[in-house]
């Protein structure tokens, strides 16, 4: 077996959850994307993964000297499985692809030379979306709701595919939360970024992993990590409601003072009562979910738990 390469220019890390077929096609069209010109090691994270998917890494691994396996311990989510790659990642460029070759290996070159002249973050945008219409739509109205919330302008056709400098990994890693959203807080540090577009191919193994429950679950994640606008909504809504209920009082008192006076109903005073408690759970709710939020940072666990690692990095390697 040739020996490894000790220090690698460049790392592929994709994360593996469902797709144990085409990951054999992956590590080859990756190989041959770079031939002999780049020093490389693929770090192949499995997620959690319900097939033989970890079974399969450790084949390439005993086959490829390139191929480096991460068995987390259980499923932690994409964006979990992207940074334990990257903080085992050891290249000057790191690419973040995902595994199911909708990211073709082919458009690597491109986008890392356009990292080396320069720029920290070359994003791939995916230029022609091979995806359903409903997975389109939802991804579509997901970025729109982010980029409300946060005030960052997201493109839909950007996702995690792209190369990234080891500025911006180092960045990455160095912050702690709990609830990570890769695009997002690679968008955060501000650095300067492209986007290239590349072609998209259709998905050939599995299928996609985000369910409408998961999808809401992270979008809901997402929110309460990056954006303070719910608690601003609540502060303008608990205004609006002051205002309305002010506007009532006098109105009530315009009426005492022309003496037109009548008979309160009681339809209307339960309607109003039940309003406004809705109007104060709802309000309580949003603030406890921020607690919630604060409070499981706070226990600064880790945010995934490397169970095996393949390949391994020698004694005195770069």
């Amino acid at each position: 077996m040739p020996e490894p390469f000790r220090q690698p220019t460049l790392s592929i890390v994709s994360p593996v959850y469902g797709c144990a077929g085409c990951l054999e096609e992956l590590v080859e069209r990756s190989k041959r994307a770079f031939a002999a010109s780049e020093h490389l090691e693929i770090l192949l994270v499995d997620d959690g993964s319900p097939d033989d998917a970890w079974q399969r890494i450790d084949e390439l691994a005993r086959l490829h000297p390139e191929v480096r396996g991460l068995r987390l311990s259980r499923n932690f989510g994409q964006h979990a499985a992207i940074y334990a790659g990257l903080e085992h990642a050891r290249g000057a460029h790191v690419v973040v692809m995902d595994c199911d070759l909708q990211d073709q290996p082919e458009e690597i070159p491109a986008l890392l030379a356009r990292a080396r002249a320069g720029t920290d973050v070359i994003h791939a945008q995916r230029s022609a979306r091979r995806d359903g219409i409903g997975k389109r739509l939802s991804s579509w109205c997901f970025y729109r709701v982010l980029a409300w919330l946060t005030g960052v302008p997201q493109d839909h056709r950007v996702a995690n595919f792209g190369v990234y400098s080891r500025r911006v990994v180092e960045l990455l890693l160095s912050m702690p939360e709990s609830d990570r959203c890769f695009p997002l807080m690679v968008r955060w540090t501000g650095l300067p970024s492209e986007s290239v577009p590349v072609a998209h191919a259709a998905r050939g193994h599995g299928r996609s992993a985000y369910s409408l429950r998961k999808a809401a679950r992270l979008a809901l994640g997402v929110a309460l990590s990056h954006s303070d606008k719910p608690l601003r909504l609540v502060v303008k809504a608990g205004m609006a409601v002051s205002l309305f209920a002010f506007g009532v009082v006098l109105a009530a008192v315009y009426f005492w003072a022309s003496g037109r006076t009548g008979v309160a109903g009681y339809t209307s005073i339960i309607a109003s009562i039940w309003l406004l408690c809705g109007i104060l759970m709802f309000c309580v709710g949003v603030v406890g979910m921020y607690v919630g939020q604060v409070f499981k940072d706070g226990k600064r666990r880790p945010a995934f738990v490397v169970e095996r690692e393949l390949n391994p990095p020698q004694p005195g390697d770069a």
